[in-house]
């Protein structure tokens, strides 16, 4: 392990990006302890104590890296833009535009980040405003807790101007990390996005760890630790788990030349989605928090406050359970078209063994894809959901680093680490997940 660590700065390119990278993130995590001008700094104070102990903006707290309860600039975090690309993404099967756009290659990609871009400024305006909202009225619906709401005002002077200055500075901050984030995409390594959400996420690691120390005691700190060690290792087994479907090409004549004859397959990842059905999920149970402050039903804020603010809320986890398996379906179907696949496998002159090609090619992939997809969405659930009845066991109440955290942060990790070992690879370094495969193959070093 140390010597790939090594490995990683003995590559020139591969250094430069590491190095952009980490400027990147150290920038972002200053941005997260500026605070919005024009609030009350002592009720901020309070803020941040009630987030420790009570409702879902703990748990919000914990994916913006604590810039929430500060409410810095970058308190939205990257959440809009993840969301609008999502959104964008599903809209590309429903809209015959967009769909005309992502087979343009680079130019109708470039007019999809366009429109993401636009969304992401939409969400950002539309959040900003519920927050500001919420923060003046004492946080109701995110410091709820069985009806009991927190008290305190961070705008004392709500005036259009400066509803207006607070509102602008949050989708500037939204718009700033949206920058970002394709910078780290573009010049550093790893997805922008991903690596801004790890980042926050891990940011929030040990302070959560050592409440629940100094809460809980060593004792179920320990257990705790041990199912979180679990959840990681179970994480890792089934984001690398594939099904690989074999394909037969058979021999072709073109000129003098044979062509085909080899063998290959298609791999199905077990978690074909990754980590977007859990993003959605928790923006979809987002936005009812931020609607009850607005909307004139008593009885409609009633429920929202008992029922759709508390992670360890029962209705809130089978909801989330829910909403993770329908989006894993969702995601698969898009991001794999076994019509697509089968059509690509015809028109090459390969066919998967004991299978006809066309139609039958298109069911066998589709079986397979919906087999698989079950057991990745249920498992994506159930560390999602799990955690939440098992910590109630041991009365452990707001537990910062739950299911969702922790399947955010190892697939991010693992994506950045394949990242980081495919060029190291290419090189003929030995890599993180790769290192005996690496030694083995006599591959000559690209300078």
């Amino acid at each position: 392990m140390l010597s790939s660590f090594k490995n990683m700065f003995k590559v020139p390119e591969l250094r430069k990006k590491i190095i952009f990278t980490l400027i990147v993130i150290g920038l972002f995590r200053l941005g997260t302890h500026v605070p919005v001008p024009g609030i009350d700094f002592e009720a901020v104070k309070q803020l941040k104590s009630s987030a420790d102990n009570n409702g879902v903006l703990g748990f919000l707290n914990l994916f913006s890296g604590g810039a929430l309860t500060q409410f810095a600039i970058f308190a939205l975090g990257i959440m809009p833009y993840i969301t609008s690309s999502i959104i964008m993404q599903l809209l590309t099967v429903v809209i015959p535009k967009l769909e005309k756009w992502s087979k343009e290659g680079a130019s109708g990609q470039k007019k999809i980040t366009q429109w993401t871009r636009y969304l992401t400024i939409g969400l950002a305006l539309m959040q900003g405003t519920g927050l500001t909202f919420v923060f003046h009225n004492g946080g109701r619906g995110f410091l709820t807790r069985n009806g009991n709401s927190a008290s305190f005002d961070l705008l004392p002077q709500f005036t259009l101007p400066r509803v207006l200055l607070v509102v602008m500075t949050l989708v500037a901050g939204t718009a700033m990390v949206m920058w970002l984030g394709e910078t780290i995409t573009q010049r550093g390594i790893g997805n922008g996005a991903s690596v801004l959400i790890f980042t926050n996420v891990v940011s929030r690691l040990p302070s959560e760890g050592g409440r629940i120390y100094r809460q809980e005691g060593p004792f179920i700190f320990s257990i705790i630790m041990a199912i979180v060690i679990g959840m990681i290792v179970s994480i890792v087994v089934v984001e690398n788990g594939q099904r690989r479907i074999p394909v037969q090409f058979a021999k072709r004549m073109v000129g003098r030349r044979m062509y085909g004859g080899q063998s290959t397959y298609i791999p199905l990842k077990v978690n074909q989605a990754g980590v977007v059905p859990i993003i959605f999920a928790s923006s979809i149970l987002y936005f009812p928090v931020l609607l009850s402050n607005v909307v004139p039903w008593k009885s409609v804020q009633t429920f929202i406050d008992r029922r759709l603010t508390s992670p360890d809320n029962v209705f809130y986890v089978l909801l989330e359970a829910t909403l993770i398996i329908f989006f894993a379906y969702f995601y698969t179907a898009i991001s794999f078209d076994p019509h697509e696949q089968a059509d690509t496998i015809r028109k090459q002159g390969g066919y998967i063994q004991g299978i006809r090609p066309g139609i039958a090619t298109e069911r066998h992939l589709s079986y397979i894809l919906n087999r698989i997809t079950l057991a990745g969405a249920l498992f994506i659930a159930l560390i999602a959901s799990v955690p939440a009845f098992v910590l109630a066991v041991f009365g452990v109440q707001n537990f910062g680093f739950g299911g969702t955290t922790i399947l955010i942060a190892v697939g991010v990790a693992l994506e950045t680490m394949k990242q980081i070992d495919s060029q190291l690879m290419m090189r003929n370094y030995e890599g993180f997940l790769e290192g005996s495969s690496a030694r083995r193959r006599p591959t000559r070093a690209v300078n």
